[in-house]
């Protein structure tokens, strides 16, 4: 079998969010139609999920989808708006081995507009701050970067600094999953802007991790200019997602299906014809798409790339502050 390394599980379609970049809601799935406990055991062994939706607290069962994946995996993250800080905290409580992600799409007023849920950056911060004070180690919030949220990047990315959290980066897009084809960049040069800026904090933090994460942001400044990636993409190879139907898919913009988790065991869906038929699509891809789940592994794969660029980087702002009299 091809080695896994990531998959994101995504347990149900249903939200409580009205997104502005994304109508999954507007198509949600019922709980009797949607992957159950039994169907995610069929999974192998795979190092790091995002277990995402929708909105994944909506699933009443996710303590029993949790207690399946604790022994197949040694990282998991839940990906969440953060509104339902009870029913998170919840099951933080019986599952402390998890990480949480929020994603936060801004201060108060885009984050609320942004997101569609009166008052949701107040319950984002708060889970987040009930979450700290829980004592979990794994948790932070992101931002998905659009005209409308682009001015209040490296605000969030200091208050995450402030508060001692992760913070992560993405950019919208459009795919079946996000039932969206409208969503694009007009303010490029402001979007490039900020997260130069960001990019230059990044570099100059002490914690290497930041570094790769500053190359991950000039990814993604590249994808909103609408160049090729960076890195070859690998979803399908040692990646998949798995949608609340069952479906086994490359990823999330890539509808195909590999094959149904609920009815042919996953060695039969990954060793498949339309597996292979699939892999030979991904090779020649042309959407360019700069998420983490497809870029993390491809990292790691070429990762003489990301150090060159960190190297070139740290060189001329050396080179910089040294001409501005350091």
């Amino acid at each position: 079998m091809i080695p896994i390394h990531f998959a994101s599980i995504i347990v149900t379609y249903r939200c409580n969010a009205r997104c502005h970049m994304c109508n999954t809601w507007q198509f949600p799935t019922a709980p009797g139609e949607e992957i159950t406990p039994d169907d995610i055991a069929r999974l192998p062994a795979i190092p790091s999920i995002n277990l995402t939706g929708g909105e994944p607290f909506l699933r009443e069962d996710l303590s029993d989808i949790l207690d399946v994946l604790k022994d197949k995996t040694s990282r998991l993250v839940v990906s969440t708006n953060g509104y339902y800080t009870e029913r998170i905290l919840e099951i933080v409580r019986r599952h402390p081995w998890i990480g949480v992600r929020i994603s936060i799409e801004g201060l108060p007023k885009a984050n609320d507009e942004l997101r569609g849920i009166p008052d949701g950056f107040d319950h984002g911060i708060r889970t987040l701050a009930e979450l700290h004070h829980f004592g979990l180690k794994d948790i932070g919030f992101g931002i998905t970067l659009s005209d409308r949220n682009v001015s209040d990047l490296l605000e969030l990315y200091h208050l995450a600094k402030m508060m001692g959290v992760e913070f992560s980066t993405a950019a919208v897009h459009n795919s079946y999953y996000f039932h969206k084809h409208d969503n694009r960049f007009t303010r490029h040069e402001e979007a490039l802007s900020a997260l130069r800026t960001l990019m230059d904090e990044l570099l100059r933090s002490r914690r290497v991790k930041d570094w790769f994460r500053a190359y991950f942001n000039y990814g993604l400044g590249n994808y909103i200019q609408g160049n090729p990636r960076l890195l070859p993409c690998r979803m399908g190879y040692e990646s998949f997602f798995l949608d609340p139907l069952g479906e086994v898919r490359p990823c999330n913009v890539m509808e195909c299906s590999m094959g149904n988790i609920k009815r042919q065991t996953f060695e039969e869906i990954w060793h498949g014809a339309a597996a292979e038929e699939i892999r030979r699509q991904v090779s020649a891809c042309p959407h360019n798409c700069w998420m983490i789940g497809s870029v993390s592994e491809p990292m790691k794969q070429h990762i003489m790339q990301p150090i060159r660029w960190i190297i070139e980087q740290k060189l001329s702002g050396r080179r910089a502050r040294r001409g501005c009299g350091e």
